[in-house]
């Protein structure tokens, strides 16, 4: 009968898909140790059967503690603040995620001074801060390491890869599963409802670029102004005049071809008391040569 505690083989893709498995091309002696072979480009393999049994060894240990607040879970790197973040809110634990200030955990006079009885850390390399500082005050450390990382003063190395976002989250994510199940909150027979996405790390910019789909637009008859004929107005949308007071087009008559007398007729057709052309001459008026009696 197999172990409640031994690896399934779902957890298995989940570790091989989030590339948890590939390590540095430098390696610690160390850690050593946890490495299966090296490639031909160099990088170390990490044996996923030994990272497994440090990761339930690290939940044991961190179940041990009575107050879920007294294990503070810190990260300087970027992508792991996340996931700290949300092992914190999930387990109940302390975090500190971003800059790590100094004297934390040995600076009494500290506004934020603190003392737990457990420090998990993302990546020994960035995190050396609080593990030194865990190492004055007596506290035990549980630390993610890759093959380059140190492993002095860490007293529970969990081999993985972690400078990979996908695996950090994956690693976090999986630990807080397991302290949960022996908690006793979650059952292992059940999966949990949290999904492994919530403790990946997310550009800012790429969440911004993200945008909701516009709504549909219904369909709307769009109004329309009636034509206008602008070739007969004049500045302002004024009607052009032919003569004082005169529409053009009011008394005036196309000329037609072949029709010597077009002005005739469109004299005739003009309103009474208008004058059809301006070149056309009154009987006995003077001409604008001569002079006016006026």
């Amino acid at each position: 009968m197999s172990s409640p505690l031994a690896i399934t083989e779902a957890d298995l893709k989940l570790l091989l898909a989030a590339n948890a498995h590939l390590g540095a091309k430098n390696c610690d002696a160390n850690m050593s140790r946890y490495v299966w072979r090296r490639r031909k480009d160099g990088v170390h393999i990490i044996h996923l059967g030994k990272t497994w049994e440090k990761l339930m060894l690290a939940a044991r240990i961190i179940v041990a503690i009575e107050n879920p607040e007294d294990v503070v879970v810190v990260s300087a790197t970027q992508f792991g603040q996340r996931a700290v973040f949300k092992y914190a809110q999930h387990t109940g634990a302390q975090y500190v995620g971003g800059r790590y200030t100094p004297g934390t955990f040995t600076n009494q006079i500290q506004k934020r001074f603190v003392e737990p009885r457990l420090l998990l850390a993302a990546d020994p390399l960035q995190d050396t801060q609080p593990v030194l500082e865990s190492s004055y005050v007596n506290i035990p450390v549980i630390a993610f390491c890759n093959t380059d990382c140190p492993a002095q003063h860490i007293d529970c190395a969990i081999p993985c890869n972690n400078i990979s976002k996908n695996s950090v989250a994956l690693m976090f994510w999986l630990l807080a599963r397991e302290v949960l199940r022996m908690r006793g909150v979650l059952l292992r027979s059940e999966p949990w409802n949290v999904m492994v996405d919530l403790f990946m790390y997310r550009d800012p910019e790429e969440a911004a670029e993200e945008v909701l789909p516009e709504p549909a637009v219904e369909d709307t008859p769009v109004e329309t102004a009636p034509a206008t004929d602008f070739a007969g107005m004049g500045v302002g949308g004024v009607p052009k005049v032919a003569e004082w007071g005169a529409e053009e087009g009011a008394g005036f008559v196309a000329p037609v071809a072949g029709d010597p007398n077009w002005q005739g007729g469109a004299a005739a057709a003009a309103a009474p008391g208008q004058a059809a052309n301006w070149q056309a001459q009154t009987t006995g008026a003077p001409g604008w040569d001569q002079t006016s009696a006026y």
